[in-house]
């Protein structure tokens, strides 16, 4: 097996400290590659810089070109791509699919959006002593870009840092998780057949304990960083004149409103809660984690739950029949355990789940959980569920908001009025109405409050995160 090349300023590389990839699933060697050195960490870095100024005044149609060419690519490639996903990250074949289908989408909105990031004209005559006055705002790069990425989207998130820096002309140094490189390697491979300048873009494989040096770097002004909170909160420390864009996860909430009382309203939210809070075995930011029913229905939904979630199909995530698949690793699998285990030693009750094996840990369902356990306070990041009945909207949403995060949150309801109580009361940076929180566009701004960080993904927002308003003004004109 021969090791994928990292890339080092739009050139392949390699080194003798060599890296191999396993199937979370399985355990087999799906991959190799090496880890960047700190010669070649400083070539990226220095190329980047180097080429700022030039990448800056790329006009739109080069950038657009390059990032059509790899949405292109990733299309083309999509079975290849997805297959390499589910090797690395241990996610069922379909759910890798659906990611390569957004990271294609994600680089089509980027190329539409660099065609228009034209900015805008401000009339500034507004006042007689500026008669004749008008401004020209417009957004200029901050700088190159450190993108930092988990393991959760191996390939999307990965483009949600490259994507947007591209568009704007930013030059972007990524460091994919030490678990899942290759398919931000496959990406690199990609861009590498653009006509983007040298120093446009660096795929460095790093361990963890090699970043803070990154992060620091005063070379790179942007750090953008989707992962833990507690690393997020380190980096935010670390850097406090740096702009830092962080995406720290959640602790997602769904709320079964009072006016969603129908037979098929209740089986919809209970088959879409049960697939959302698995289908990455959990191990998403907006995964469903905690559910709060309305009491006068909790009756009617909690048995429509079960059998949702128990109806759930885990194993091989190759197979094509296979919903839920392995967490990334047995350790991961382990903490899940310890956490549930510590609910039911309280008092909680297990209404479905089973056991783990190795890295798999069966989709679970526990309702009396005592206030205070890691299942409801804690990002959890696995297949559990906690459901709790509540006597009233109002209380929902209180429930929600008594989290040390605030990402999404899903409100099952029909009513207007509701929505946009929900909408103003609910402490997230995000309500989806009539579904899961775990639903996102990847042109949409994303992003949370609290401790789920500070900053907005999603094409068009990171472009702004990148880049600062730069004015001119013109005068003597004729309006």
């Amino acid at each position: 097996m021969e090791p994928a090349p990292f890339f080092v300023a739009g050139r392949p590389a390699s080194s003798d400290d060599t890296v191999t990839v396993r199937h979370p699933y399985d355990g087999r060697v799906v991959g190799r590659t090496s880890t960047a050195t700190a010669d070649q960490v400083e070539a990226a870095v220095t190329a980047a810089v180097a080429v700022a100024g030039r990448a800056a005044a790329l006009p739109a149609h080069a950038r657009a070109a390059a990032l059509d060419h790899v949405s292109r690519r990733l299309a083309e490639r999509a079975d290849e791509v997805a297959r390499l996903i589910t090797a690395e990250n241990g996610k069922p074949i379909k759910w890798a699919r659906a990611e390569v289908g957004r990271a294609v989408s994600t680089f089509r909105w980027a190329a539409e959006e660099a065609r228009r990031f034209s900015g805008e004209l401000q009339r500034l005559d507004t006042d007689p002593a500026a008669t004749g006055r008008l401004a020209l705002v417009r957004r200029a790069p901050r700088g190159p870009v450190l993108g930092i990425a988990p393991f959760n989207f191996p390939l999307n998130l990965v483009a949600h840092k490259v994507a947007p820096a591209l568009a704007v002309g930013a030059p972007i140094v990524v460091k994919p998780a030490p678990a899942t490189p290759l398919s931000a390697l496959l990406l690199g491979e990609l861009l590498a057949e653009t006509e983007l300048p040298a120093g446009m873009f660096s795929v460095l494989p790093l361990p963890n304990d090699r970043t803070a040096a990154l992060v620091r770097d005063p070379r790179l002004p942007v750090v953008s960083f989707t992962g833990s909170g507690p690393v997020g909160a380190d980096i935010r420390r670390a850097v406090p004149d740096k702009h830092v864009t962080l995406e720290l996860g959640g602790n997602a909430a769904a709320v079964i409103c009072e006016d969603w009382n129908g037979d098929e309203d209740l089986t919809w939210a209970a088959q879409r809660i049960a697939t959302f809070s698995n289908y990455q075995a959990g191990q998403s930011c907006i995964a469903v984690q905690r559910v709060y029913v309305h009491e006068w229905l909790y009756d009617a939904f909690l048995p429509r739950l079960v059998a949702a979630v128990g109806a759930l199909r885990q194993g091989d995530p190759s197979d094509e029949a296979t919903d839920v698949g392995p967490l990334i690793s047995e350790d991961a699998a382990r903490r899940v355990e310890v956490w549930v285990d510590e609910a039911m030693a309280a008092g909680a009750t297990q209404v479905v789940g089973g056991r783990r094996e190795g890295a798999c840990y069966p989709p679970t369902v526990l309702t009396g959980v005592p206030a205070g356990a890691k299942v409801t306070a804690e990002e959890i990041f696995g297949p559990v569920l906690v459901v709790e009945q509540v006597a009233s909207d109002a209380a929902a949403f209180d429930a929600v908001n008594d989290s040390a995060y605030g990402l999404q949150a899903g409100v099952f309801t029909h009513r207007l009025d509701t929505a946009f109580a929900a909408h103003r009361t609910l402490q997230v940076g995000g309500v989806i109405v009539g579904d899961v929180p775990s639903y996102r566009a990847d042109q949409m701004p994303y992003g949370g409050v609290k401790g789920s960080g500070v900053g907005r993904e999603g094409v068009r927002s990171a472009m702004d995160d990148y880049t600062e308003p730069r004015v001119m003004v013109l005068t003597g004109l004729e309006l």
